[in-house]
């Protein structure tokens, strides 16, 4: 039996407003969350009918949706392509697939990779450099990454591939950036890329993500997922919104405006970008701890790292109000340069 006192402590997240309410002492309506790397702008046409919401999810259904998705993602026919109720679940279930593993984790990145696969009693190793990731029989890679935004081109990823038993891709971030994607490239069968729909737009909430790889891992994986694992309104929204090519292109035209417009007001403030993608800045700062306090008191939550803690990452504001209050806090925080 698996022994759960070896178990990690749980990573510290974005997005908590409750926590963060109840530390800053603003209500938690009023606190506005940069915290995540959510498009703050929500796909707009969420409207589902009555039979999404009353009927189980037929099979017709979901291969509605894998079909707008197996587009959107370019998934070559050769690659087999699954939804899931959102990419953790996933990284849930992949430890319990590949056990007894040394897993090499370019890093520091989205925490929940070390942690699920350590938590099912794998040796998980953090590396810094992208071929030391061949430390490991299972390698792990967030591209474009989470939170510096550091970013690898497919063809060095597809020749990479060849020294290992998988090689998991978190493309969470990808969206905007599609000339980073392996999908289009694929021709191993040990490459597994994971894409989620919540991130590019802004639908965290429905909790919809893929599986794109070998045929038998996503068949494996579907079967530990269970029936019916995504929604008939994730189905019915999801299938839209990776089909609305215009409202797409228009807000990838919009997120680098609104990247390079945050990027502005950090800089303005002598704040120094260390890294980011079109959905959130990374900074570092040795004010970084004071400065996650005073937005915080602002009602203003943004990223910090227990592991980092002279870098915040700060993501994107949405409505006018949101951009006032993130400028004003920023020029009231007193000694913000090195």
């Amino acid at each position: 039996m698996f022994d759960n006192t070896k178990l990690r402590k749980t990573p510290l997240h974005g997005g908590n407003l409750t926590a963060a309410a109840k530390e800053f002492g603003v209500a938690e309506a009023d606190m506005v969350d940069l915290s995540t790397g959510i498009n703050p702008t929500c796909y707009p046409h969420i409207e589902v009918s009555e039979r999404a919401l009353r009927m189980l999810p037929t099979p017709g259904d979901v291969e509605i949706l894998l079909s707008a998705a197996r587009q959107f993602y370019h998934v070559p026919e050769s690659s087999s392509i699954i939804a899931a109720p959102g990419t953790q679940s996933v990284l849930q279930s992949l430890p319990q697939l590949y056990p007894d593993r040394r897993v090499a984790i370019l890093s520091p990145t989205y925490s929940e990779h070390g942690h699920t696969w350590e938590s099912a009693g794998n040796t998980v190793t953090p590396v810094s450099e992208f071929d030391a990731l061949s430390q490991g029989s299972i390698a792990v890679l967030v591209n474009p990454n989470n939170p510096d935004g550091r970013h690898y081109q497919p063809e060095d990823i597809l020749n990479f591939a060849e020294h290992v038993e998988l090689l998991i891709i978190d493309e969470a971030f990808g969206d905007a950036s599609p000339e980073l994607s392996v999908v289009p490239q694929l021709n191993r069968q040990n490459i597994l890329v994971l894409r989620s729909l919540g991130k590019f737009f802004g639908l965290a909430g429905l909790r919809l993500g893929f599986v794109i790889g070998d045929a038998d891992i996503t068949a494996a994986l579907t079967e530990r997922l269970g029936p019916w694992a995504v929604s008939g309104p994730a189905i019915e929204i999801g299938a839209r919104a990776l089909a609305d090519q215009g409202w797409i292109a228009g807000m990838k035209e919009d997120l680098a405006s609104k990247s390079t417009r945050l990027n502005e007001i950090l800089q303005t403030n002598a704040l120094t970008i260390v890294g980011g993608t079109e959905l959130f800045t990374l900074i570092e700062t040795r004010q970084a701890q004071a400065i996650y306090q005073a937005l915080g008191k602002a009602g203003i939550l943004v990223r910090r790292f227990e592991d980092e803690p002279n870098w915040l990452r700060i993501g994107l504001p949405g409505a006018d109000r949101e951009w006032e209050i993130l400028a004003t806090a920023l020029n009231a925080v007193d000694d913000m340069g090195e």
